[in-house]
């Protein structure tokens, strides 16, 4: 069971509450490069990008944020750190939510300046604690960024920005080591309400990344903990899209479009199995149907694991049976399996 935080809104969508979990990604092109911001955001979004992060670095930025606001029709987060300017220039041009560390933005009298255009605006703050930025007294308090210390950094943001009756907020309390990640996580979702954006950061190259984001973000959705993730991957921020919808597909939520499942193969397989699997999955990209594709390599495990899919194919010598909804249809033969396997899932 999913553990129940309250709705936050962000632009024309929510989390927290009864609301499905949000996919986020981070823009990685310069911040002086318009263009090239605002053609990433609209492939983001074509992948199905739910919640889009742009970094505003310095007040001037926030035309960036204003361009990429005007480009796609998804809620815009502004990054912001040091610079309260920032946070104010972003609101003036109407983002979505913005993420600040209060503690690095200077006075408490900054922090107000903040609350107060954020409240105006409607705007929710996403307080982004990190293991390895903690405040000094607490990591001195603590010797480690071991997640106790995670959590008290995190509850003193929040009683930062609840001074000023602030209380539309968001948080996440992210590690690149994901046992210490999970605990934070669990930790601080047993003492707040608020919504738990989950993810972790500088998880490494793209291979590594998603093995740790499967891992920690996985195992924390199993246990009903998080209502918007980011898989922080040294990639494309389009993979990182993919990735965040294949964990949650992979942990049991309805995720919009296909899911291709496959055997690992072996000596008795007699066709081009890997091939057509991920060929089938390149063609599907984009495909909205919540449909289950098997591409099977033989006999012994093949034809039970396709009738539990929507439709698949159990491979032979140059042959394969069709499965459509459990039940064997006809066989497909010949040089063209691929593509006959193509059309009859188009015909679902």
């Amino acid at each position: 069971m999913r553990v129940r935080k309250r709705e936050v809104k962000i632009g024309g969508m929510a989390i927290g509450g009864s609301n499905p979990i949000a996919v986020q990604t981070m823009l990685n092109v310069p911040i002086d490069d318009i263009p090239g911001n605002v053609a990433q955001a609209r492939r983001c979004a074509a992948v199905g990008c739910q919640i889009l992060r742009v970094t505003c670095p310095t007040p001037a930025d926030a035309k960036c944020i204003e361009a990429v606001k005007k480009a796609v029709d998804i809620p815009i987060v502004a990054d912001i750190h040091f610079d309260y300017r920032a946070a104010l220039a972003c609101a003036a041009v109407g983002v979505d939510k913005i993420r600040i560390n209060p503690g690095n933005i200077g006075s408490d009298d900054r922090v107000k300046e903040v609350v107060t255009a954020c409240r105006a605006g409607h705007i929710p703050i996403r307080i982004g604690v990190n293991g390895g930025s903690l405040e000094k007294h607490i990591l001195a308090k603590y010797g480690a960024p071991v997640p106790e210390a995670m959590v008290e950094s995190a509850l003193y943001h929040v009683r930062l920005l609840e001074k000023f009756d602030f209380e539309d907020i968001v948080i996440s309390i992210k590690s690149s080591n994901v046992p210490r990640m999970m605990e934070a996580y669990r930790q601080l979702s047993a003492v707040t309400d608020y919504p738990l954006h989950v993810g972790v950061t500088e998880a490494g190259t793209y291979q590594m990344g998603l093995l740790k984001s499967g891992m920690g973000i996985g195992g924390l959705l199993l246990e009903g903990i998080g209502d918007t993730i980011r898989v922080s991957l040294a990639a494309d921020p389009e993979k990182e899209v993919e990735a965040g919808f294949n964990i949650l597909r992979a942990v049991g939520y309805a995720v919009a479009g296909p899911e291709v499942i496959t055997c690992p193969t072996c000596g008795r397989t007699q066709y081009p199995c890997i091939e057509i699997a991920n060929e089938v999955e390149r063609r599907l990209q984009g495909y909205k149907k919540p449909i289950k594709v098997a591409v099977m390599g033989c006999v012994v495990n093949g034809p039970g694991e396709a009738r539990e899919a929507d439709i698949g194919i159990a491979g032979g010598k140059n042959e394969a049976v069709l499965f459509v909804h459990g039940q064997p249809v006809r066989k497909l033969t010949g040089d063209n399996i691929l593509d006959q396997f193509m059309e009859e899932i188009y015909k679902l």
